[in-house]
């Protein structure tokens, strides 16, 4: 029995040694040591039902002095030689005269004055109030309230609300001669449950004891003998309740008979079912989790050691007969969990470790001391064996890759690497290794399924969601991460950037960061041959394409394309409609006879624009060669002929003023009712400057002839008219090529015919 001396509620019990958790206590003001007597009337419960007992303290406790010890023992204590004093003459004729007499010191040297008491200190508070002194102008009426300020605080709440309880019970008496039936009943019905706990009993229990004092005094209620009964009825009811509540929680049963089987040395019985609870004589214990024992949360400190010891005991043969059905279970059974942990249905068996090879983890198990280690050595080969497949079945083409011996050389080391970085490595980190590749080496290694993309060098069918959630916990491991960064969800093209993530992490799940955003390896190289046939280094728009493969809005894939090292210029322009027929300038018809042949078909606005042409301003400075609407969808073998005809109507080198109410050239009959919408677009250049050997001609009206750069691995091209050039100058629109020299047409254009026609006039 451990004991303390916070319940003031003891039990007579049989008990062969108390122990003494703490030798102080609070005693309402502060706190302080026990005294030797207070510590044997502890003590004394210790064979107080039918034999002699001992006691002693607790690992919590400073150990007893031998003094101490002995007076307790021998019963032998200081005498008191001097004791508190109270008047007990006390006076009435008014509060401040009985306050008087109740601090009247004594007169006599083994006599000292008490503290002030409760009974005092609610006197001196009630003498303040305006009601009550109203009321006590007279002998009588100042002994009620004194009688009712001796009324205990069992309750213990506060002064306030103590002093609160008094002066209502002092006005109903005072008044009416009489406590409310109605009004004691509310108090103690409140106060009569048994459930709660040990607290909470023990706080009712006070409270009954209030009323149990006011029922007992005579005159107070209306019908003393039923009162009396009600509150000493609730009193015994709260009084068991308590009493069997300290039995549950100090004398167990289980632990009663878990000491007497163990002290009999008899085997015990265990039980597991399905759930893993585990019952030891009947009596539940704990639940096996895996093969480590969790020891049921209800049991007190005193009885922990006793249920462990039993319960192990018992569970020896359970342990192995868990480790063969767990050395038996298929695989489906078995998972790994992405911080490494390695489960066995709900329960954790095991954990991954760094092993001396990349694609070989070492295995730590999860296995109680007890259950030995046979136990262990079966668990670890288990889970060795699934971990193993597992690698096997998901990096298949990995593990085919480092045991080729027919890689030689480069692409051998190079292929140790891929190993290494589990099938992915940036290009930038092994761009030398790459140029010394030669066809052979590069063909072997793509044979494996390793594809030689413009940022990642990768193998395709590891980008899959398996693969890449055990490739991050492998790679986390050999980086001794403490925490493991999660597998992206699966089929996502894009995903935000994880600013907290180790470095490398982004490869290692298949996605490389760009800006705020991660877009995945092999859609990224899709990305990129999109970006080879654009001109990077004059400007270019994205393509309906670019956006759909991205699953990006125009917004986001600017950012997107920032983050890859593109420079993204906002604007904004005058949307154009696509329309179903092109209205030509003042109403005119193109007829066959005017030079073009009936065949030949007419492009809209809205189809040049998707083909990749540049629109031009609508009100240019200058009147441009040609309409901008013809501009950038005509041969280079037809603009030199075309440029010679500005007098048909199709070539005007008029620009028709919106404004005026005519229809422009391309577009919708109402377009200048509905007014014009603007849109937003964005122009890529490649962010990098470029090398000195690069720089393009500039000047005048002529289209720059330098070699454009896509990107990384850029086609050559013209550079768009409207950017403008490094020295600060403002760029200029244009809308077509300046004549070029005439060259011979093609016999095999179908257009050939309509060509010579114009040629001749």
């Amino acid at each position: 029995l451990v004991a303390t001396d916070a319940i003031g509620m003891g039990l007579n019990l049989d008990v062969d040694h108390v122990a003494f958790s703490a030798l102080t206590k609070f005693d309402g003001r502060r706190m302080r040591p026990l005294a030797p007597n207070e510590l044997a009337q502890i003590a004394g419960r210790a064979g107080r039902g039918f034999k002699s007992g001992t006691f002693g303290v607790t690992g919590d406790a400073p150990p007893l002095e031998d003094g101490v010890a002995r007076a307790i023992m021998d019963h032998s204590f200081t005498p008191q030689n001097k004791i508190n004093w109270r008047n007990p003459s006390l006076q009435f004729g008014s509060i401040d005269r009985l306050i008087n007499t109740l601090e009247m010191s004594p007169d006599h040297e083994r006599l000292f004055k008490a503290r002030e008491a409760d009974d005092l200190r609610v006197l001196k508070s009630l003498g303040q109030d305006a009601e009550i002194m109203a009321r006590c102008t007279d002998g009588p009426s100042v002994k009620l309230l004194w009688d009712v300020c001796r009324i205990p605080d069992f309750r213990g709440i506060s002064h306030a609300e103590h002093a609160s309880l008094l002066e209502t019970i002092f006005i109903y008496l005072h008044q009416r001669g009489s406590i409310p039936d109605e009004w004691i009943a509310r108090q103690i019905q409140r106060i009569d449950r048994t459930d709660g706990d040990i607290d909470a009993l023990s706080k009712r229990l006070a409270f009954i004891r209030t009323w149990t004092y006011v029922t007992q005094r005579k005159g107070w209620t209306i019908d003393e003998s039923h009162w009396r009964d009600e509150a000493r009825v609730v009193e015994d009811r709260l009084s068991d309740a308590l009493h069997e509540r300290l039995t549950q929680r100090f004398v167990d049963r289980r632990t009663s008979v878990l000491l007497r089987r163990l002290g009999q040395k008899e085997a015990m019985v265990a039980e597991v079912n399905e759930t893993g609870e585990v019952t030891v004589e009947g009596e539940f214990v704990g639940k096996l989790d895996g093969f480590r024992f969790r020891q049921d949360k209800g049991a007190g400190v005193a009885e922990d050691k006793t249920i462990k010891t039993a319960s192990l005991q018992a569970l020896a043969p359970q342990f192995h007969l868990r480790a063969d059905r767990f050395y038996n279970a298929p695989d489906t059974e078995i998972d790994f969990t992405e911080q490494g942990g390695l489960m066995w249905g709900s329960s954790a068996v095991g954990k991954l470790v760094a092993g001396p090879d990349p694609l070989r983890p070492g295995i730590e198990v999860f296995v109680d001391d007890v259950a030995g280690p046979e136990v262990a050595q079966k668990v670890q080969r288990r889970l060795q064996h699934f971990i193993d497949r597992k690698i096997a079945a998901l990096f298949e083409p990995l593990v085919a890759l480092s045991k080729d011996e027919a890689l030689t050389g480069l692409a051998r080391g190079f292929a140790f690497r891929m190993v290494e970085n589990f099938g992915i490595l940036p290009r930038t980190d092994i761009a030398d290794d790459v140029k010394a590749l030669d066809q052979d080496a590069r063909g072997a290694l793509r044979k494996h399924g390793i594809r030689f993309g413009q940022f990642t060098i990768f193998m395709q069918a590891l980008l899959k969601p398996a693969p890449t959630r055990l490739r991050l916990v492998l790679w986390s491991l050999s980086k001794g991460l403490q925490e493991f960064p999660e597998s992206p969800p699966p089929g996502l093209v894009t995903i935000p950037v994880d600013a907290s993530a180790p470095a490398g992490a982004d490869t290692m799940s298949g996605y490389r960061n760009a800006g705020t955003r991660a877009i995945r390896i092999d859609m990224l190289e899709r990305l990129a041959d999109m970006l080879r046939s654009e001109d990077s280094r004059g400007g270019f728009e994205a393509k309906p394409d670019m956006l759909s493969i991205t699953g990006m809005t125009l917004e986001q894939f600017a950012a997107l394309m920032e983050g890859l090292g593109y420079k993204a210029e906002k604007s904004e322009r005058t949307k154009v409609k696509a329309v179903d027929a092109v209205i030509p300038h003042d109403g005119a018809k193109m007829e066959a006879d005017k030079g073009a042949d009936a065949d030949t078909p007419v492009m809209d606005v809205a189809a040049e624009q998707s083909a990749g042409g540049i629109i031009a301003d609508p009100a240019p400075a200058e009147p441009a060669d040609v309409v901008p609407e013809t501009a950038d969808i005509i041969d280079e073998g037809i603009a030199p002929i075309l440029s010679e005809t500005a007098e048909t109507p199709e070539v005007s080198d008029h620009i028709p003023d919106t404004a005026a109410g005519e229809n422009p050239q391309g577009t919708a009959p109402d377009a200048s009712i509905a007014g014009a919408e603007t849109e937003v677009f964005y122009v890529f250049t490649w962010g990098r400057p470029a090398r000195a050997n690069q720089n393009a001609r500039r000047g005048g009206g002529d289209r720059p002839q330098g070699k454009g750069k896509p990107g990384p691995r850029g086609k050559k091209g013209g550079q768009r008219g409207d950017k403008g050039d490094k020295t600060g100058n403002k760029s200029q629109n244009f809308s077509a090529r300046p004549p070029k020299a005439e060259k011979p047409i093609d016999p095999d254009n179908p257009f050939a015919a309509a060509l010579m026609g114009l040629k001749t006039k």
